[in-house]
């Protein structure tokens, strides 16, 4: 226990809470280019396998980013966009990747929760309208 002594002394300094996202350097999005895709394997209760890519960003630090969604068409020194979002059952994942921007490719066949997938809304048939022509 410290003394009133000791607080006068030298005050109580409050911990100051490190930033998770540190590569992102307080911006919203990074490019980067892949150095390698895998899957990886979650959490002790969870059994999958989850896509994950390795990534270069583009001020030279390296991050392990998910790629969201069912399928995607990485590869090795495809450009992506970053963005924040951990994955809870992955250790030392904080980042997922944009669909739809650069060479990761959206979902066509989604249509609930596009904004996620980066997927533009499903156009709907035009009615056509008959016109009866007097003879």
């Amino acid at each position: 226990m410290i003394t009133i002594n000791q607080l006068h002394k030298t005050p109580r300094i409050r911990k100051k809470r490190t930033d998770r996202k540190r590569a992102l350097e307080q911006c919203p999005q990074k490019k980067g280019s892949c150095i390698r895709v895998y899957k990886a394997s979650p959490k002790k209760p969870n059994s999958a396998r989850r896509s994950v890519a390795r990534i270069g960003l583009s001020n030279v630090k390296k991050i392990t980013a998910y790629i969201p969604g069912e399928g995607h068409n990485l590869q090795k020194f495809s450009s992506v966009l970053i963005r924040g979002g951990r994955v809870p059952d992955l250790p030392g994942v904080k980042f997922k990747v944009v669909r739809g921007k650069y060479d990761c490719h959206t979902i066509l066949a989604r249509r609930n929760g596009r904004s996620l997938i980066g997927n533009k809304k499903w156009l709907k048939k035009p009615k056509i309208k008959y016109v009866k022509i007097k003879k």
